[in-house]
């Protein structure tokens, strides 16, 4: 065999690796609907972007991330949610429950990955956790007993705690059940509860006004887009209040709360990624189990305790997974 020959051959079976070296088409379109505002959605986007760059998908690589973001308008979400079908997105990743249903609302057929939505059965977004059926599936944040939870938490900071204000948006399905769950942890511990609810932005001022006239001994705030997109707000009265507070997430900590016990929210983004990967390898979602929560973070703010006059336990303190100073 010549050596021109030989080159030819060798060229030829070189050919099947270099094709296989060469990425495979178009990047996957992602749809992203986001209930808030751009930068109120960065962190967690971020912590999508990072799961899923743990798993081989480079956002304007191998996939295209279209993002949304409703400015929490309930309208604009079911706008955002039709534009991304019309679109014909491989998938659509839906953050918390009010994106969720107006995804789900959308369409029938596209995948859904859902990311903290309190109670995706109760409000029909899946048949069962462990078989959601349809195509729509994720990670939940709802899990029994951490309504009373977070209750005799604030017993332990401040035990003289008996009647607890509740600011709440009742327009969120979800929301209802971690009410009556909280309700209950209540009456177990012999806690009364008053509730306090914000449907908008201009609801702040008159549920401020009515904590005020009622003069509870604390706060618990249920995280969703509304209370979660105004937490400065909050944070700005129970401070001026000398109000003890408990939040669900550490966001609230982080700008002032005073305590915090829930899931971690920038982690349940991350690990959406794992549903987007066996999803985008043709895995069904009537086929992947919905995850709940099984790990909480405790998280306390020392600087609003002492501007509060609390002493904080030191069993308390060696409990809690992050300790602001």
């Amino acid at each position: 065999m010549t050596l021109a020959r030989r080159v030819v051959l060798l060229a030829l079976l070189l050919v099947p690796f270099a094709a296989d070296a060469q990425p495979a088409g178009k990047p996957l379109r992602i749809g992203a609907l986001w209930p808030s505002s751009d930068k109120a959605a960065a962190p967690y986007l971020d912590a999508f972007r990072k799961g899923l760059s743990e798993l081989g998908w480079v956002d304007g690589q191998n996939v295209m991330i279209e993002n949304r973001y409703a400015q929490e308008s309930s309208e604009r979400l079911a706008q955002f949610a039709d534009e991304l079908v019309r679109a014909q997105v491989s998938l659509i990743v839906a953050a918390r429950g009010q994106a969720t249903r107006a995804a789900r609302k959308a369409t029938g057929s596209i995948p859904i990955v859902f990311i903290a939505p309190s109670d995706p059965v109760g409000t029909g977004i899946v048949a069962s956790l462990a078989h959601p059926g349809g195509n729509a599936t994720g990670l939940t944040l709802i899990s029994p007993d951490l309504g009373g939870k977070r209750l005799q938490l604030l017993k332990e900071i401040a035990p003289v705690v008996a009647r607890v204000a509740v600011l709440w948006n009742p327009t969120d399905p979800g929301k209802a059940l971690e009410f009556r769950e909280t309700g209950a942890g209540a009456r177990t511990l012999g806690i009364a509860l008053q509730s306090i609810e914000v449907k908008q932005p201009a609801d702040f001022d008159g549920a401020f006004a009515a904590i005020a006239s009622a003069r509870p001994d604390a706060l618990v705030t249920l995280a969703e887009p509304l209370t979660i997109a105004h937490r400065a707000r909050i944070i700005d009265f129970v401070t001026r209040s000398k109000l003890p507070s408990m939040f669900e997430l550490r966001e609230f900590t982080d700008v002032g709360g005073l305590i915090a016990y829930g899931p971690n929210l920038r982690d349940l983004f991350r690990r959406a990624a794992i549903y987007v990967d066996k999803i985008l390898k043709s895995a069904k979602p009537a086929d992947l189990p919905v995850e709940q929560p099984t790990t909480f973070e405790l998280v306390i703010n020392l600087k609003t305790a002492k501007a509060l006059g609390l002493t904080i336990p030191q069993p308390l303190l060696l409990r809690a997974d992050h300790v602001i100073e």
